[in-house]
């Protein structure tokens, strides 16, 4: 975007915040075995949150690629934060921190960048199918591909898993891209204009400027947060 829409900054921020929160609360419950989820409160909240706290990110992110120039350098970019990941828990894995199913083949980031790349097959249909064919790809991965088994690892971004797969992070394709052009749809609609929706709120409000900074930051505090957290999860466990 050449000029920053502040509510969707700001929104983003609020997305990552959440993130963080629910790594540290990952980190309390399975790295160092803080916390146990022994209670229908507890299990549910993790449940929740590992199923549908990345979802807003593929909507606000097909929202924002209607407004950007720039989606396959920022999609390439994004997948580069994606490997990183997979090469750090992969290490974790074989340096004996972690189980194998820490390791994250096809977590956020590698989704989010992956529909980055997808966009330009896209970005020319019309508002209409664009929305029907989002809602299509959501239902048949909720709904169809998630009952699916294969024998073999190769369709993993699709979605199409073998039963003993397993990971810390899994984003497929299925429904996510579906989400993702869902979100593109309401950017075509709504900002249309390339404007923002709530002009007379000023974007240097004390509550909305350090939601707007996380949020136009938000790749690289994914990438660096949860080390640091673990870092001082583990820096806490040692001080006790």
């Amino acid at each position: 975007m050449n000029k920053r829409i502040w509510e969707l900054d700001a929104i983003r921020g609020v997305l990552m915040i959440l993130i963080m929160a629910y790594h540290l609360f990952y980190d309390l419950v399975f790295l160092f075995s803080l916390v146990e989820l022994n209670t229908p409160f507890l299990r549910g909240l993790y449940r929740f949150c590992n199923d549908w706290l990345g979802s807003p990110f593929l909507f606000l992110s097909g929202l924002c690629v209607t407004l950007g120039s720039r989606p396959v350098r920022r999609g390439l970019q994004v997948i580069g934060g994606g490997v990183i990941i997979t090469l750090v828990t992969t290490g974790m894995y074989l340096l004996g921190f972690a189980g194998k199913d820490i390791i994250i083949y096809f977590g956020v980031l590698h989704c989010l960048g992956t529909c980055m790349l997808l966009w330009p097959l896209f970005k020319k249909l019309p508002k209409p199918i664009l929305l029907a064919l989002g809602i299509t790809l959501a239902v048949l991965g909720l709904f169809v591909i998630d009952d699916v088994r294969v024998s073999f690892p190769w369709l993993v971004p699709l979605g199409l898993v073998p039963r003993s797969f397993a990971s810390s992070d899994y984003f497929p394709l299925l429904p996510n891209l579906g989400y993702f052009l869902i979100g593109a749809f309401l950017g075509k609609t709504l900002y249309r204009e390339k404007k923002s929706l709530l002009p007379n709120i000023p974007p240097s409000h004390p509550l909305i400027r350090p939601l707007s900074f996380v949020g136009r930051h938000s790749l690289i505090l994914y990438l660096l947060h949860q080390p640091v957290l673990a870092a001082a999860v583990y820096l806490w466990t040692v001080i006790i």
